[in-house]
């Protein structure tokens, strides 16, 4: 896939169901080395609209996810880039369309954990506390296998009166 770093001919779209194998793959070494949490073919079945992709030559070579906990706040998760492709604003390009798909479903605020926070804060994301989001905790954070080593920064974006690219 190096090949891929220098294409100019990427794209952004609403990943479909046949996209998740390749979803799956994507992350699957990020999941393996404990850097992310895993997501099963069903999750993501349920969720498919909810995802972006970014294809390259026609492979998917990014993807990223939101997750609505009201109808206000959502969160972007599953951001993966392969590789090959990082360094070259595909990460950038799939937070601001989660971003823009948030604004679109009527979202206010959006919420992300991550270890790679100057990523997020270049976007206007600003650090906060993960217990500032109780539905979150519990939702996700109570199962996760990492809550008591947890090494993500909660940071978040106001949305609601900002223009988006």
């Amino acid at each position: 896939m190096k090949h891929l770093k220098k294409s100019i001919n990427n794209h952004i779209l609403p990943a479909q169901l046949a996209d998740i194998p390749d979803i799956l793959a994507l992350f699957s070494e990020e999941v393996e080395a404990g850097r992310m949490l895993p997501r099963n073919k069903e999750n993501l079945q349920a969720g498919i609209r909810d995802w972006r992709i970014a294809a390259i030559n026609d492979e998917i070579v990014g993807c990223v996810s939101l997750v609505f906990f009201t109808p206000k706040l959502c969160e972007i998760r599953s951001l993966a880039v392969a590789e090959a492709c990082r360094n070259n604003g595909l990460g950038k390009k799939l937070i601001e369309a989660a971003l823009i798909l948030a604004k679109e479903r009527g979202a206010e605020d959006v919420l992300t954990l991550t270890r790679a926070p100057w990523l997020f804060e270049r976007l206007g994301f600003q650090k906060n506390d993960i217990q500032n989001f109780p539905k979150k905790v519990q939702q996700d954070c109570q199962a996760c296998p990492f809550i008591k080593n947890c090494d993500e920064v909660a940071l978040l974006i106001k949305i609601k009166e900002r223009i988006l690219p």
